[in-house]
């Protein structure tokens, strides 16, 4: 019998007690595994039954994990304490909780941003630091990309823009939203609920070029396995359609440049400035590149690491034998 890999996502009870890989968006994944001798199983995860899930996950050799920040109103604190307890017990965790704080929450463009693809970013600690601070990088007249530490498809991402006597164009990243003018005092009080619990905000400087799209970078672990061209448009000053990822094998020419910037020299760069060591680093996780002025070709836009899909099919078998080979050096629990 294979190892068994618990494949995590998140659903309600329904959801879990009709699981179906086969019929999943994740089933092409659980083929790969089985391919390379692994046993892929459904674990649909909902902090109501966190502790079925648990005793699932103590019983599967490793954990693959697709679950993003915030879920409905609830964030990942309950599923990352009951992750830390199935690593702790012996099952292979990826990402693991310890690991996305470190390098898949916003604070890793604040860490990073003396590197390479590093810009212009400040962190702010607490609402009063916000309230006091953020003012002050509005008034060089350029606009700011305020993000909360921890989330997804753009939710608590504003494109700030300072207009006069204290007023403010604020868009909102999440799909649907408008761009509204409001008072800066209205924007910053709008902001206080991010600072709620470890709760804190990032600002960057906008880049003009957003409008051209990003260049998504799939690892397995310390490898470039693909990149996804996307059309970006959540906070451009226009009203496009929905923007669409377009998919490119790893050795595809278009980003052999950025690809060798990103295995030669900015993963060892970044694993010593946060603190990654390689047996940490996800099996499955991406990096977002904005495109830059000709000095500075690439702004590091964000890293993904608790939820990484969709993800292009020429990661797919590299994901599947790294997994492998961690296991086969660990004790079987199943």
């Amino acid at each position: 019998m294979g190892r068994k890999v618990a494949i995590v996502w998140h659903g309600d009870r329904e959801a879990r007690e009709g699981a179906d890989l086969a019929a999943h968006r994740l089933g092409p994944t659980a083929e790969a595994l089985r391919n390379v001798g692994l046993e892929p199983e459904p674990c649909v995860y909902n902090d109501d039954f966190a502790d079925e899930a648990l005793a699932q996950l103590r019983k599967c050799d490793a954990a693959l994990v697709w679950v993003n920040p915030i879920e409905g109103e609830r964030d990942r604190t309950v599923l990352d304490k009951t992750l830390e307890e199935a690593a702790d017990h012996g099952t292979f965790v990826s990402a693991h909780p310890r690991t996305i704080r470190k390098m898949g929450t916003k604070d890793a463009l604040y860490d990073s941003r003396e590197m390479g693809w590093g810009s212009d970013v400040r962190l702010y600690a607490t609402f009063e630091e916000f309230c006091r601070e953020f003012p002050k990088t509005l008034n060089a007249g350029s606009a700011r990309v305020v993000k909360q530490w921890r989330g997804h498809s753009g939710n608590g991402v504003w494109k700030v823009t300072p207009l006069r006597e204290s007023r403010v164009l604020a868009r909102h990243a999440k799909r649907g939203e408008v761009e509204e003018e409001v008072s800066l005092e209205a924007f910053l009080e709008s902001c206080r609920p991010y600072f709620s619990g470890e709760g804190h905000v990032v600002d960057q400087v906008y880049n003009e070029r957003i409008g051209e799209g990003m260049v998504r970078c799939y690892f397995v672990q310390d490898r470039v396995q693909g990149f996804g061209h996307q059309e970006v448009n959540a906070l451009v000053d226009t009203e496009p359609a929905p923007g669409q990822r377009i998919y490119f094998p790893h050795d595809d020419q278009r980003w052999q440049a950025l690809r060798r910037r990103l295995e030669g020299e900015w993963l060892e760069e970044m694993r010593s400035l946060l603190g990654v060591s390689y047996e940490e680093l996800p099996m499955l996780w991406d990096a977002d590149f904005m495109f830059g002025p000709p000095t500075h070709e690439w702004i590091l836009c964000e890293i993904n690491v608790s939820s990484v899909y969709p993800y292009p099919e020429s990661a797919m078998a590299p994901l599947a034998q790294a997994l492998a080979a961690r296991l086969s050096s660990r004790p079987s629990l199943s």
